[in-house]
């Protein structure tokens, strides 16, 4: 049987489990039909474009996983080819232990969120580390961020596929959030400026007190 894309997440011992939990046959279904892609669609090209950040997976020689968040400017994660995608890698923490990893195991693993709209993608593939290229710095560069560029991750890509949207709590940018507090703020300010006005005629009024134009 040839392989397929789907293979890289769904090896002999999934698919044994997904057998046995009866949800083989809806699976094999899909390989023969609507399989996995393999390349950047614009679907997927404008997914990234909107995206600040991401989850990346990485593993050691032993197998010991690591998940490392990855945050930046919407499209900071840059479409290199129909295959490749990139990132720039500025100073952290400096423990280093995705470059450990990948030097020993190339095998990675993207998984994006986009909490707004409930959407998110996973991406099977192989990243590398490449340090002193100025010009691929220069080329993935955010350019909302001031830090310096110290090298690039390459992504290339295997396959990729939609999950379901099941499940996925609602979160927002504080760029998307913070002009609407704001808003808000503004709007409470007037009414208790109102309110404090209401309640100083309120006690004129009670006060029996007469206008000067009304006394003459």
């Amino acid at each position: 049987m040839p392989p397929f894309p789907s293979d890289v997440a769904f090896t002999p011992a999934v698919k044994v489990i997904q057998k046995q939990k009866g949800s083989r046959a809806a699976y094999s279904r899909v390989e023969q039909g609507r399989e996995w892609s393999t390349t950047v669609t614009p679907e997927l090209r404008e997914y990234l474009s909107s995206l600040d950040m991401f989850y990346l997976g990485t593993a050691n020689a032993s197998g010991q996983p690591y998940i490392q968040y990855r945050g930046g400017a919407p499209g900071f994660l840059k479409v290199m080819d129909e295959r490749t995608l990139g990132f720039a890698d500025f100073s952290g923490n400096r423990q280093y232990i995705t470059l450990g990893n990948l030097s020993e195991n190339p095998r990675a693993f993207i998984f994006l969120m986009d909490y707004v709209n409930g959407r998110r993608i996973k991406l099977w593939g192989t990243a590398r580390v490449v340090e002193n290229d100025p010009d691929l710095n220069d080329r993935l560069l955010d350019c909302e961020y001031g830090g310096n560029v110290e090298r690039a991750i390459v992504f290339s890509i295997e396959a990729w596929d939609a999950n379901c949207p099941q499940h996925i709590h609602k979160r927002f940018a504080q760029s998307v959030v913070a002009p609407i507090i704001e808003k808000l703020q503004m709007q409470v300010r007037e009414l208790q400026a109102e309110i404090v006005q209401a309640r100083r005629t309120q006690t004129v009024s009670s006060s029996g007190s007469v206008a000067p134009e009304e006394s003459q």
